[in-house]
């Protein structure tokens, strides 16, 4: 137990290295090393058994390695030639980077970041595609700064007792230990900001890390002169406490983050909020434009929504971070008198029904008002989320909900196992590490012979049988487990098997159970004698979810099962390491969420770049990518009732049993299974292809990044004069709003017409005043489905032709070509013609239909 004494003087000892090696530590200090090999290996050679007992850390294995060791190093020609290798990777990288063209810069805020293994502050997919956004924005040369917060406890540490129940350990993060540097000023001192919560004002540590040419910001609140245990807790767990301790979370991410840029010197021309965590940054912009530019509420927030990128991640409306209203009069009350916005009308910005007074404040709908840009992060996903949020445009159908999608990728440099790059680097182009995004690239995967593809899995196989038995060895000790029963672990799974695999969060939408429905029918596959089947499963529950809890104890208790036990491992402590052995080394990958929960999933792209085949239900990613993928589909595209567990689970067993077994087991007796290698090739072909992370910021920079970029540019010209137009031509419309009417809607000649010929849309106005300028009048035209819907529809502007005689109404006329023959329908509307794009419509928009 330590002993308290305050105040402590500090000062921070390095090690000392060679004069030989004198840039290690700049090489530790930029991750680049994660998914550079050439990097890695000059850590990784001074001592193996010390990287590994590091956890992979170069900069704690620098500060135990012994001098004597560093020496040899120095004196052996052989590790300098590799640590100037090393050295001419890194200065290459970094001259790329920085010559590449660029323009603007994008600030990421995310509440999670997983990067390497030895920084725990992610807890799943949200953080390690967060991770990957960041690699593949500095391999692209893209300028971007993430944002996030340095947990000092980070995510939890998973154990299992003796009964199969999830254990949390939390081990305290040294930070300065961990790839991570304090940021100082000119004086040298540690640089801070601070934000205020109703107790009183909070200072913030800023630390950054070097993730290739890209910087990772990060707070840290747990500092002396915050002298509120409840304060220096803010940053201590992810995804820890109650509403209170999020709420303080999301202003430290949000408010925070955006003053440590400020004093930084970033001056970022688009924002993007990685789901809704990081929304208050919004509210914070809009003060900052009132305060500095004079800007009133309304211009402020007309100039900040147009370069604001909202990424929802999430498919059910229970998933997103709510407030009730009493906490956000705490925490904002003071905020909103300073900055003269009144709380109703902030407290608007986070409700479905800005007029309900008792609705908690979404920090999702607030992203939603807040931002221009907004995207689902699948094409699926895209649809489930109009849906959900097709209420903030109830005028428009669902197929319009101005929410578009950019399906999530992995980036291929850190999840591609080694044996395959070194495949690669013979039968690839040389250049294929950096052009990995063209499709030309994969062209090349047809030539490698299939000896050396499937031997080059194998050894991953051996490689992750190993690590399995090791692990769960390591954790039978640690709980104090038997003899017999650690003796027995070191005999699970077998390298020939046919080996499935299945790591992810235990939330309960993700079935993790389901393929344990049948056990009986379970067991007769897994112990064929002539196909044998073996899985292995890890993952983690949230430490309040007690359904997942109970999924792994239930699955722990089954690899317990005398029939199956050599079957059947469930690796602990699911991590960016457990992930990718897994991933690289298993045979099948096994993802049988409930359609359509989830929102993309990458466990399964990760798993496809590997040549590891996909058996999943059509969600996510895998619904846009299964005819290429070279896998197996788990049931049909379609909107499924609550019968779908039993359904999927008879899927699953009849596909093992029937295809994938026997395509694996095929053709033994000649060494190689062609069937299967064939489907492997496929699956690099079509997976690294299409789901790989340059691809994905490739779109964001061109659909989002750059819009908002020149849409920033455009609105701060003349002190945010357009901003100002736009506010007051906002307010001109709504007041005349409810006097804008269809004065005659028109209509069509009776009997059919012919395809190929015209249609004429036409109809009269009541503008109130307004100029047809001012509204974007428009024909819906699309098949009328079996229940009178239109499907498939397509907006046809009209165009102001003349004045309707009499009354004065605007007569607007489309022409239109029918494309198809059958049962078509049309509905006339009449919008306020707020943006060219309609993409960027605002939430709850002035829309009238002519049936109104």
């Amino acid at each position: 137990m330590g002993f308290s004494i305050t105040p402590l003087q500090e000062f921070l000892v390095r090690p000392a290295l060679p004069d030989a090696l004198p840039r290690l530590a700049e090489l530790a200090y930029n991750v680049l090393w994660s998914w550079d090999h050439t990097i890695r290996s000059v850590f990784r050679r001074l001592d193996p058994h010390l990287w590994v007992a590091c956890g992979h850390n170069p900069i704690l294995m620098l500060s135990q390695i012994p001098q004597p060791a560093l020496q040899r190093a120095a004196s052996d020609p052989r590790y300098i030639a590799q640590y100037r290798r090393a050295c001419e990777a890194h200065d290459s990288y970094m001259e790329r980077y920085a010559s590449t063209p660029k323009q603007g810069l994008t600030a990421y805020f995310c509440m999670e970041f997983g990067i390497v293994q030895c920084l725990p502050v992610y807890s799943g997919g949200l953080g390690i595609l967060a991770g990957d956004h960041l690699k593949a924005a500095s391999d692209l040369g893209l300028p971007l700064v993430g944002v996030g917060l340095l947990y000092q406890e980070g995510y939890f540490r998973q154990a299992l007792n003796p009964d199969g129940w999830q254990q949390e350990r939390y081990p305290v993060n040294d930070f300065y230990t961990l790839p991570v540097t304090p940021v100082v000023d000119a004086n040298g001192q540690d640089l801070k900001v601070c934000v205020d919560l109703p107790r009183g004002t909070v200072a913030i540590k800023v630390w950054q890390m070097k993730v290739g040419g890209v910087r990772l910001v990060l707070l840290d609140t747990n500092l002396a002169e915050n002298t509120s245990p409840e304060y220096r807790d803010i940053t201590d767990r992810l995804y820890g406490g109650d509403t209170t301790m999020r709420m303080a979370q999301e202003i430290v991410l949000g408010i925070g983050g955006l003053r440590a840029l400020a004093v930084l010197g970033h001056d970022p021309t688009t924002f993007h909020m990685n789901e809704g965590h990081s929304a208050f940054l919004a509210i914070e912009r809009i003060r900052l434009l009132m305060k500095n530019n004079g800007l009133s509420f309304a211009e402020a927030l007309e100039a900040s929504r147009r370069n604001n990128v909202f990424t929802t991640h999430t498919s059910v409306p229970a998933g997103f971070d709510l407030f009730d209203p009493a906490l956000v009069f705490e925490y904002f009350h003071r905020y909103c008198e300073e900055a003269n916005i009144p709380f109703d009308t902030l407290m608007s910005l986070g409700r479905r029904r800005p007029e309900d007074h008792g609705e908690r404040f979404s920090m999702a709908i607030c992203a939603l008002n807040t931002s221009c840009y907004r995207n689902a992060v699948s094409r699926l996903h895209g649809d489930v989320s109009r849906e959900m949020f097709q209420d903030m445009w109830a005028q428009l159908p669902a197929s319009e909900v101005p929410i578009t999608s950019v399906t999530n990728g992995v980036h291929l440099p850190t999840w591609v196992n080694g044996e395959l790059a070194a495949l690669y680097d013979q039968y690839l182009q040389p250049d294929w590490i950096e052009n990995h995004a063209d499709p030309r690239v994969w062209e090349a995967v047809r030539e490698i012979p299939d000896a050396e593809l499937w031997e080059a899995h194998r050894r991953r196989k051996r490689r992750l049988v190993q690590f399995v038995r090791g692990r769960v060895q390591q954790a039978a000790v640690a709980r104090q487990a038997p003899p017999s029963e650690v003796r027995r672990l070191g005999e699970v799974l077998e390298p020939d098997v046919l080996t499935i695999g299945f790591s992810r969060r235990f939330a309960t939408y993700k079935r993790a159970t389901l393929l344990f429905r049948d056990i009986a029918r379970l067991k007769s596959i897994l112990n064929n004698p002539e196909m044998p089947v073996q899985i292995v499963i890890a993952g983690k529950a949230h430490p309040k979810d007690h359904p997942g809890k109970t999924f792994i104890r239930d699955i722990w208790n089954f690899s317990r099962d005398p029939e199956i036990s050599r079957r059947l491992a469930f690796v602990e402590d699911y991590s960016i390491q457990v992930g990718r052995e897994l991933v690289q080394g298993v045979d099948v990958w096994l993802n049988n969420p409930r359609r359509p929960e989830e929102a993309c999933g990458t466990s399964g792209m990760k798993a496809g770049i590997n040549g590891v085949l996909n058996l999943s239900v059509l969600d996510g990613w895998f619904d846009e990518g299964y005819e290429t993928s070279g896998g197996w589909a788990i049931g049909e595209r379609v909107q499924y009732a609550d019968d779908q567990d039993d359904l999927h689970a008879t899927a699953i067993y009849s596909l093992i049993e029937q295809q994938i077994a026997p395509l694996y087991y095929r053709d033994r007796d000649r060494g190689i299974p062609g069937g299967w290698v064939k489907r492997v090739k496929q699956s690099l072909m079509g997976v690294c292809t299409q789901f790989n992370c340059n691809r994905m910021l490739t779109e964001y920079n061109e659909m989002l990044y750059t819009p908002a970029h020149q849409a920033w540019t455009a609105v701060r010209e003349n002190n945010f004069a357009e901003a100002r137009e736009k506010a007051a031509w906002s307010a001109k419309l709504s007041a005349v709003w409810d006097r804008v009417r269809f004065a005659d809607p028109g209509g069509l000649p009776g009997g059919a017409m012919l395809s190929g010929k015209p249609v004429v849309f036409r109809a009269s106005v009541d503008l109130a005043g307004l100029k047809p300028t001012d509204v974007r009048v428009e024909a819906l035209v699309g098949r009328i489905s079996a229940s009178g819907h239109l499907d498939a529809a397509e907006a046809v502007k009209m165009k102001p032709v003349e004045i309707a005689g009499g009354g004065g109404a605007q007569v607007f006329e489309a022409t239109f070509l029918p494309r198809h023959t059958g049962r078509l329908g049309y509905a006339l509307r009449v919008s306020a013609n707020h943006y060219e794009d309609p993409l960027t419509r605002p939430c709850h928009s002035l829309i009238k239909w002519s049936s109104q």
